[in-house]
């Protein structure tokens, strides 16, 4: 019997996703659990996985697709099977998907109004690269327009070492950066702070642990950070319409690189937990990024945001954009030994760089300084992470 592959929920909150690109072509066979193809949503890209064995018979929602949850993807079952009454039921719409380009790898024409063509002519545009948003994919005056304003020139034959299709997660970070930093008024504030206290407070912890158990720099920097969204809570909020809520969890999101993007798995109520319990759940989390093992709903509820860049021990300071719809986003820079003045004596210290970006919509620059001004406090006083 034919079976559906059917748009998966990939999150609570998720209502549509975005067909990225098939793993498999149509008339291969396929096992029960294989990877399918990729769906993206706004935040994350994920593989589909195939729901039984069989033959993928049909390919019904193309690359680009953007169908709702549970819309018809494909067809799995044996060769020659009658598929109609499957075919029949998925709604009419449910596999429109931008036109397919020319030389693309499907044969597919690419569908454009005469006037798009002439205007992507004259600015010397491939066309082939625009999506349309007309009838059936067709690209439209409209879409040249907009893609002449996102600055998509023409294209380019110098050689390269390699071909990196600008899809799937690398698409999706893109998106979120660009719709964050045009959509928030970013402000940085640059900071150096002593790691002295915070490291030997470190060594004393993990004296009598086993690697395996031992503390991290980051665990320590997401308790300090919980503590001060505690004694200063305006950071921890985001703008909701004509509302900026303070939120009342405090959930610290850690970014974590991977070799194609970046996830932000968050650390959920990181105040109320022990240090351990923090340094454990950023092993974990790291782990499972790594393998691409956490579910959609690990890597959303984030209400503030930690990017470490210190392990490169390249950067002394950025700026993070922030991770919306969060208020504030927090850049850890690297820790070099520099001469600083403690009670009048010249001494070698371990100084950290901390970057704190955050939206003037929400926060003034008064806040954000004390906010800063408690967390150097913490982990320059690092007992007081606890007390």
């Amino acid at each position: 019997m034919a079976t559906a592959i059917n748009m998966p929920k990939l999150g609570l909150s998720m209502k549509t996703g975005t067909v990225g690109k098939w793993l498999k072509n149509e008339g291969d066979s396929v096992k029960k659990g294989e990877a399918l193809l990729e769906v993206m949503t706004e935040k994350i890209t994920n593989k589909v996985e195939a729901p039984a064995d069989g033959i993928l018979l049909k390919i019904v929602a193309a690359k680009g697709a953007k169908l709702p949850v549970g819309g018809l993807l494909g067809v799995i079952g044996e060769a020659g099977e009658d598929i109609s009454a499957l075919l029949a039921a998925a709604p009419a719409d449910g596999g429109a998907a931008p036109a397919a380009a020319a030389g693309g790898g499907d044969g597919g024409k690419v569908k454009i109004s005469p006037a798009a063509r002439k205007l992507a002519q004259e600015n010397g545009l491939d066309y082939t690269r625009i999506p349309g948003t007309g009838p059936e994919g067709r690209i439209t005056r409209e879409d040249v327009e907009k893609a002449i304003a996102q600055g998509i020139g023409p294209a380019d034959d110098r050689p390269a070492l390699e071909i990196i299709p600008y899809e799937g997660m690398r698409k999706a970070i893109g998106d979120n950066m660009i719709s964050s930093w045009n959509s928030n008024a970013k402000v940085t504030h640059h900071v150096s702070v002593d790691m002295y206290a915070l490291m030997n407070f470190r060594s004393a912890v993990n004296r009598d642990l086993k690697d395996k158990d031992k503390v991290s720099v980051t665990a320590l920097l997401i308790k300090a950070v919980a503590r001060a969204l505690e004694l200063q809570p305006k950071l921890n909020a985001m703008l909701d319409g004509d509302q900026i809520k303070v939120l009342q969890d405090i959930n610290i999101g850690m970014a974590v690189a991977l070799d194609d993007g970046l996830i932000v798995p968050p650390i959920r109520n990181a105040n109320q937990k022990k240090l351990y319990q923090v340094n454990e759940e950023v092993k974990e989390l790291a782990r499972k990024a790594r393998r691409n093992k956490l579910s959609p709903d690990e890597m959303v509820g984030s209400t503030f945001t930690i990017t470490n860049l210190g392990a490169y021990n390249s950067v002394d300071a950025f700026t993070p954009i922030i991770n919306q719809p969060e208020a504030a986003i927090l850049g850890v820079c690297r820790t070099i030994e520099r001469p600083v003045v403690v009670d009048g004596q010249i001494v070698i210290r371990p100084i950290m760089g901390l970057s704190l970006s955050f939206d003037h919509r929400i926060i003034d620059g008064a806040p954000a300084a004390e906010f800063l001004a408690v967390l150097i406090d913490l982990i320059e006083n690092s007992h007081k992470i606890f007390v």
